[in-house]
C-alpha cells in the first residue's frame, strides 16, 4: 500500500492487484483494515481507527482507492460518488478496440448474478437491470494490444469489465469475461488512474494520478496524446 494523499477527513491510497477493499469470505487481510493500522501506527492512536470505505475497486484491478477518516467526510463522499461528483478514469489493455473505433460511447443495461458474482451486458433494458455508460478513447498501443483510457459515467458491478466485453474487447487477463489467458500475477489489466473532486469538507480540488504498475507490459505503449 502507497499512500498518495492524506488530509484530517481523507486517505487516498495505490492498491496492489492482490488487495481486497474489504473483507470477503477469503479472510485475507482487506486494505481497510492495513490502512486503519497505518493510521494507529502513524498517530499513535491507543482506541480503534475510523476508516470509511468510500468505493470499491475489484480485487485484480489496481489503482487509486478513496477512504473517509472521519464520518462527516464518509457520508458527503457516499452522497457524491452516489450522484456523479467523483470522476474516475481508468487504464485498461485490450487485444482490440470496440467497433474498431478509437473513440466512442458504451450505453449497456447490465444484470447481475450474485451467485457467479458476474454481470451481464444486453443493449436493450430487461427486468433488474441497470443502466451503464462509459467513455472510452486510444491513447497508446504496442506491437499486441491497445491502451485504453476510460471515464466512467455509472458505477455499476464490473461494469467497465463486463461492457468492454460485451463488445468483443475482454480486459487482458479478465478470464471471467473472456479472455483467453490469465495474467501470471492474477491481475487483469484495468488500473484505476486517477481521481478527481471537490473536496467534501474543505471545498479544495482533489486531482490525484497514479503510476502503472511496474512491469514491461504496462510501460511498452508508444502514447498518442
Amino acid at each position: 500500500m502507497t499512500v498518495l494523499y492524506e488530509d484530517n477527513h481523507i486517505i487516498i491510497v495505490n492498491k496492489t492487484a492482490s488487495e481486497i477493499v474489504q473483507g470477503d469470505k477469503t479472510g485475507d487481510t482487506p486494505l481497510s483494515e492495513t490502512v486503519k493500522q497505518y493510521l494507529k501506527e502513524k498517530y499513535h492512536k491507543p482506541g480503534n481507527v475510523f476508516i470509511g470505505v468510500t468505493h470499491r475497486l475489484d480485487r485484480p484491478v489496481s489503482g487509486l482507492v478513496v477512504f473517509a477518516k472521519t464520518s462527516k467526510a464518509l457520508a458527503r463522499l457516499n452522497d457524491m460518488f452516489r450522484n456523479g461528483e467523483v470522476k474516475k478514469t481508468y487504464w485498461a489493455i485490450v487485444k482490440d478496440i470496440p467497433g474498431q473505433q478509437p473513440e466512442g460511447e458504451l450505453v449497456h443495461y447490465l444484470t447481475r448474478n450474485e451467485k457467479q458474482n458476474k454481470s451481464y451486458a444486453s443493449d436493450t433494458e430487461k427486468p433488474g437491470s441497470k443502466k451503464a455508460v462509459l467513455h472510452y478513447r486510444l491513447i497508446g498501443k504496442s506491437q499486441n494490444y491497445f491502451l485504453l483510457e476510460i471515464d466512467l459515467k455509472t458505477g455499476r458491478h464490473h461494469q467497465i469489465r463486463c461492457q468492454l466485453a460485451k463488445t468483443g474487447c475482454p480486459i487482458k487477463g479478465d478470464l471471467k469475461y473472456g479472455a483467453p489467458r490469465s495474467n501470471p500475477d492474477g491481475s487483469i489489466c484495468l488500473h484505476a488512474r486517477r481521481v478527481n473532486f471537490i473536496h467534501p469538507v474543505s471545498g479544495l480540488l482533489i486531482d490525484i494520478e497514479v503510476p502503472v504498475p511496474p512491469g514491461n507490459l504496462w510501460n511498452s505503449f508508444e502514447m498518442f496524446r
